[in-house]
Protein backbone atom coordinates (compact mmCIF):
# COMPACT_ATOMS: atom_id res chain seq x y z
CA UNK A 1 0.00 0.00 0.00
CA UNK A 2 1.20 3.85 -0.73
CA UNK A 3 0.61 6.13 1.89
CA UNK A 4 1.06 9.98 1.99
CA UNK A 5 2.65 12.26 4.81
CA UNK A 6 -0.51 13.87 5.01
CA UNK A 7 0.73 16.41 8.46
CA UNK A 8 4.13 17.58 6.75
CA UNK A 9 5.66 16.85 3.66
CA UNK A 10 3.05 15.44 1.43
CA UNK A 11 5.22 13.09 0.27
CA UNK A 12 4.26 9.45 0.07
CA UNK A 13 5.79 6.14 1.43
CA UNK A 14 5.41 2.46 0.70
CA UNK A 15 4.18 0.08 3.58
CA UNK A 16 5.97 -3.37 3.42
CA UNK A 17 5.40 -6.38 4.81
CA UNK A 18 8.20 -8.01 6.87
CA UNK A 19 9.48 -11.17 6.91
CA UNK A 20 7.93 -14.10 9.38
CA UNK A 21 5.86 -11.03 11.08
CA UNK A 22 2.78 -9.66 10.79
CA UNK A 23 4.14 -6.21 10.99
CA UNK A 24 4.64 -3.77 7.79
CA UNK A 25 7.36 -1.33 7.71
CA UNK A 26 7.73 2.36 6.11
CA UNK A 27 9.54 2.59 2.55
CA UNK A 28 12.14 4.05 2.66
CA UNK A 29 12.52 5.76 6.37
CA UNK A 30 14.32 9.08 6.05
CA UNK A 31 18.45 9.68 7.11
CA UNK A 32 16.69 12.49 8.78
CA UNK A 33 13.00 12.36 10.64
CA UNK A 34 13.27 15.12 13.28
CA UNK A 35 11.74 17.66 10.21
CA UNK A 36 8.60 15.44 9.78
CA UNK A 37 7.28 15.89 13.50
CA UNK A 38 8.42 20.31 13.09
CA UNK A 39 4.57 20.63 13.05
CA UNK A 40 2.37 22.72 15.33
CA UNK A 41 0.07 19.70 14.15
CA UNK A 42 2.09 17.46 16.09
CA UNK A 43 -0.20 17.23 19.14
CA UNK A 44 1.87 14.88 21.54
CA UNK A 45 4.58 17.59 21.41
CA UNK A 46 1.91 20.44 22.40
CA UNK A 47 -0.79 21.27 25.06
CA UNK A 48 -3.12 23.24 22.62
CA UNK A 49 -6.63 22.94 22.52
CA UNK A 50 -6.96 25.05 19.82
CA UNK A 51 -9.48 23.51 17.53
CA UNK A 52 -11.77 20.61 17.53
CA UNK A 53 -9.39 17.88 17.19
CA UNK A 54 -7.13 19.34 19.83
CA UNK A 55 -10.27 19.89 21.95
CA UNK A 56 -11.19 16.19 21.82
CA UNK A 57 -7.28 14.99 21.84
CA UNK A 58 -6.78 16.83 25.36
CA UNK A 59 -10.47 15.98 27.28
CA UNK A 60 -9.44 12.06 26.06
CA UNK A 61 -6.25 12.38 27.45
CA UNK A 62 -7.22 13.72 30.54
CA UNK A 63 -10.00 11.02 31.23
CA UNK A 64 -7.29 8.20 30.07
CA UNK A 65 -4.35 9.40 32.69
CA UNK A 66 -6.26 7.61 35.41
CA UNK A 67 -7.34 4.49 33.65
CA UNK A 68 -3.98 3.80 32.02
CA UNK A 69 -3.03 4.09 35.87
CA UNK A 70 -5.41 1.96 37.41
CA UNK A 71 -4.47 -0.91 34.44
CA UNK A 72 -0.93 -0.62 35.48
CA UNK A 73 -1.51 -0.95 39.23
CA UNK A 74 -3.50 -3.68 38.65
CA UNK A 75 -0.85 -5.62 38.05
CA UNK A 76 1.89 -3.85 39.69
CA UNK A 77 2.46 -1.28 42.92
CA UNK A 78 4.06 1.94 42.74
CA UNK A 79 7.63 2.04 42.41
CA UNK A 80 10.25 3.02 39.85
CA UNK A 81 8.28 4.01 36.29
CA UNK A 82 10.08 4.93 33.11
CA UNK A 83 7.77 6.80 30.50
CA UNK A 84 9.62 6.76 27.44
CA UNK A 85 8.43 9.52 24.71
CA UNK A 86 6.72 11.22 27.40
CA UNK A 87 5.60 14.42 25.07
CA UNK A 88 4.73 16.92 27.79
CA UNK A 89 4.74 15.17 31.03
CA UNK A 90 0.85 14.63 31.70
CA UNK A 91 1.68 11.15 32.81
CA UNK A 92 4.46 10.81 34.68
CA UNK A 93 3.07 13.97 36.10
CA UNK A 94 -0.14 12.07 37.33
CA UNK A 95 2.06 8.90 38.12
CA UNK A 96 3.54 11.10 40.31
CA UNK A 97 0.51 11.97 42.22
CA UNK A 98 -0.28 8.73 43.08
CA UNK A 99 2.90 7.83 44.70
CA UNK A 100 5.26 6.69 41.59
CA UNK A 101 8.96 7.48 41.83
CA UNK A 102 8.69 8.76 38.27
CA UNK A 103 11.42 9.73 35.12
CA UNK A 104 10.61 10.59 31.59
CA UNK A 105 12.39 10.39 28.30
CA UNK A 106 11.59 12.82 25.29
CA UNK A 107 13.28 13.93 22.22
CA UNK A 108 11.46 16.48 21.17
CA UNK A 109 12.72 19.86 22.75
CA UNK A 110 9.62 22.32 22.72
CA UNK A 111 8.25 19.30 24.00
CA UNK A 112 10.40 18.74 27.16
CA UNK A 113 10.69 22.79 27.83
CA UNK A 114 6.48 22.40 28.29
CA UNK A 115 7.18 19.70 30.85
CA UNK A 116 9.51 22.32 33.16
CA UNK A 117 6.62 24.96 33.62
CA UNK A 118 5.05 21.40 35.26
CA UNK A 119 7.99 20.77 37.52
CA UNK A 120 9.51 17.61 35.36
CA UNK A 121 12.58 17.31 33.95
CA UNK A 122 12.51 15.29 31.18
CA UNK A 123 15.77 13.73 29.63
CA UNK A 124 17.02 13.57 26.13
CA UNK A 125 17.65 10.15 25.51
CA UNK A 126 17.67 6.53 27.32
CA UNK A 127 21.29 7.22 27.65
CA UNK A 128 20.96 9.44 31.03
CA UNK A 129 19.20 6.30 32.82
CA UNK A 130 22.36 4.23 31.92
CA UNK A 131 22.42 1.45 35.12
CA UNK A 132 19.44 2.21 36.28
CA UNK A 133 16.72 -0.30 36.98
CA UNK A 134 12.48 0.51 36.78
CA UNK A 135 9.31 -1.79 37.80
CA UNK A 136 7.63 -0.06 35.14
CA UNK A 137 8.46 1.40 31.73
CA UNK A 138 6.01 2.62 29.25
CA UNK A 139 6.02 3.26 25.93
CA UNK A 140 2.44 5.03 24.88
CA UNK A 141 2.36 4.95 21.08
CA UNK A 142 6.04 5.24 20.58
CA UNK A 143 7.35 2.13 19.68
CA UNK A 144 6.02 2.38 15.65
CA UNK A 145 8.57 6.03 16.05
CA UNK A 146 11.46 3.51 16.87
CA UNK A 147 14.39 2.81 13.91
CA UNK A 148 15.91 0.32 15.54
CA UNK A 149 13.43 -2.17 17.51
CA UNK A 150 15.20 -5.37 18.91
CA UNK A 151 18.29 -2.96 19.81
CA UNK A 152 15.59 -1.23 21.89
CA UNK A 153 13.78 -3.66 22.76
CA UNK A 154 16.76 -5.39 24.45
CA UNK A 155 17.79 -2.01 26.20
CA UNK A 156 14.43 -1.90 27.70
CA UNK A 157 14.71 -5.34 29.11
CA UNK A 158 17.74 -4.77 30.62
CA UNK A 159 16.73 -1.77 32.38
CA UNK A 160 13.35 -3.89 34.18
CA UNK A 161 13.78 -5.40 37.67
CA UNK A 162 13.07 -8.64 37.77
CA UNK A 163 9.03 -9.01 37.11
CA UNK A 164 8.90 -6.06 35.81
CA UNK A 165 6.29 -4.97 33.61
CA UNK A 166 6.88 -3.73 29.93
CA UNK A 167 3.71 -1.41 28.96
CA UNK A 168 3.15 -0.95 24.76
CA UNK A 169 0.45 0.61 23.29
CA UNK A 170 0.62 0.72 19.37
CA UNK A 171 -2.28 1.27 16.88
CA UNK A 172 -3.84 -2.18 14.93
CA UNK A 173 -3.63 -2.08 11.34
CA UNK A 174 -6.04 -4.95 11.23
CA UNK A 175 -8.51 -3.08 12.76
CA UNK A 176 -12.29 -1.76 11.02
CA UNK A 177 -11.02 1.78 10.86
CA UNK A 178 -7.89 1.23 9.48
CA UNK A 179 -9.28 -1.32 6.65
CA UNK A 180 -11.71 1.43 5.90
CA UNK A 181 -9.41 4.23 5.14
CA UNK A 182 -7.05 2.64 4.12
CA UNK A 183 -4.49 4.75 3.01
CA UNK A 184 -5.88 7.58 4.26
CA UNK A 185 -5.92 5.77 8.10
CA UNK A 186 -4.01 8.50 10.40
CA UNK A 187 -2.68 5.91 12.14
CA UNK A 188 -0.07 4.71 9.76
CA UNK A 189 1.32 8.52 10.00
CA UNK A 190 4.29 8.14 7.62
CA UNK A 191 7.37 8.56 7.49
CA UNK A 192 6.76 9.28 11.56
CA UNK A 193 5.38 5.47 12.27
CA UNK A 194 8.25 3.53 10.74
CA UNK A 195 6.50 -0.21 12.42
CA UNK A 196 2.88 -1.10 12.09
CA UNK A 197 1.56 -3.97 14.20
CA UNK A 198 -1.07 -6.51 14.31
CA UNK A 199 -1.66 -8.32 17.50
CA UNK A 200 0.45 -11.66 16.01
CA UNK A 201 2.92 -9.55 14.45
CA UNK A 202 3.53 -7.93 18.49
CA UNK A 203 3.55 -11.45 20.01
CA UNK A 204 6.25 -12.81 17.58
CA UNK A 205 8.02 -9.66 18.31
CA UNK A 206 8.31 -9.75 22.12
CA UNK A 207 8.65 -13.65 22.29
CA UNK A 208 11.80 -13.67 20.66
CA UNK A 209 13.19 -11.69 23.96
CA UNK A 210 11.28 -13.86 26.65
CA UNK A 211 8.65 -11.80 27.24
CA UNK A 212 5.05 -12.88 28.43
CA UNK A 213 2.47 -11.47 27.53
CA UNK A 214 0.06 -10.97 31.00
CA UNK A 215 -2.68 -8.72 29.71
CA UNK A 216 -4.22 -6.45 26.43
CA UNK A 217 -6.75 -3.50 27.13
CA UNK A 218 -8.32 -1.50 24.15
CA UNK A 219 -7.95 2.35 23.64
CA UNK A 220 -11.39 2.48 22.91
CA UNK A 221 -11.15 6.17 22.21
CA UNK A 222 -8.47 5.82 19.77
CA UNK A 223 -10.99 4.45 17.20
CA UNK A 224 -12.73 8.23 16.67
CA UNK A 225 -9.73 10.11 17.43
CA UNK A 226 -8.29 8.26 14.56
CA UNK A 227 -11.34 8.69 12.36
CA UNK A 228 -11.31 12.03 13.01
CA UNK A 229 -7.90 12.49 11.56
CA UNK A 230 -8.67 9.97 8.53
CA UNK A 231 -11.71 11.84 8.10
CA UNK A 232 -9.54 15.11 7.38
CA UNK A 233 -6.89 13.06 5.18
CA UNK A 234 -9.74 11.75 3.03
CA UNK A 235 -11.90 14.55 2.61
CA UNK A 236 -10.10 17.24 3.87
CA UNK A 237 -12.61 18.35 6.32
CA UNK A 238 -12.89 16.79 10.12
CA UNK A 239 -16.56 14.69 8.93
CA UNK A 240 -17.81 14.60 12.51
CA UNK A 241 -20.75 12.38 11.94
CA UNK A 242 -19.24 9.51 10.26
CA UNK A 243 -15.83 10.27 11.79
CA UNK A 244 -18.42 8.87 14.69
CA UNK A 245 -19.93 6.67 13.04
CA UNK A 246 -16.69 4.84 11.75
CA UNK A 247 -15.08 4.92 15.29
CA UNK A 248 -18.41 3.68 16.86
CA UNK A 249 -18.47 0.45 14.22
CA UNK A 250 -14.77 -0.31 14.69
CA UNK A 251 -15.33 -0.41 18.77
CA UNK A 252 -18.66 -2.47 17.56
CA UNK A 253 -17.00 -4.89 15.54
CA UNK A 254 -13.67 -5.62 17.59
CA UNK A 255 -16.02 -6.55 20.36
CA UNK A 256 -16.36 -10.13 18.22
CA UNK A 257 -12.70 -9.89 16.59
CA UNK A 258 -10.44 -7.69 19.32
CA UNK A 259 -9.25 -5.92 16.76
CA UNK A 260 -9.32 -2.78 18.23
CA UNK A 261 -7.88 0.60 16.98
CA UNK A 262 -5.15 0.86 19.36
CA UNK A 263 -4.32 -1.62 22.24
CA UNK A 264 -2.26 -1.56 25.11
CA UNK A 265 0.01 -4.73 25.54
CA UNK A 266 1.68 -5.41 29.45
CA UNK A 267 4.53 -7.53 28.74
CA UNK A 268 6.55 -9.17 32.23
CA UNK A 269 9.73 -9.82 32.18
Amino acid sequence: MECRDFLVSKEKFQLLPVVDFEILKTSPVPQNLAPYYESENYISHTDSSKGITNKVYQLVKNYMLDQKLNWIEALKSPGKLLDVGAGTGDFILSAKKRGWQVSGVEPNKSARELAIHKNLELKEGLSKFDGEKFDVICLWHVLEHIPDLEKEISRLKAMLKKNGILVIAVPNFKSYDAKYYREFWAAYDVPRHIWHFSQNGIKKLFSKFDFDLIDTRALIFDAYYVSLLSEKNKTGSSNLVNAFYRGWKSNRQAKYDSEYSSLVYFFQK
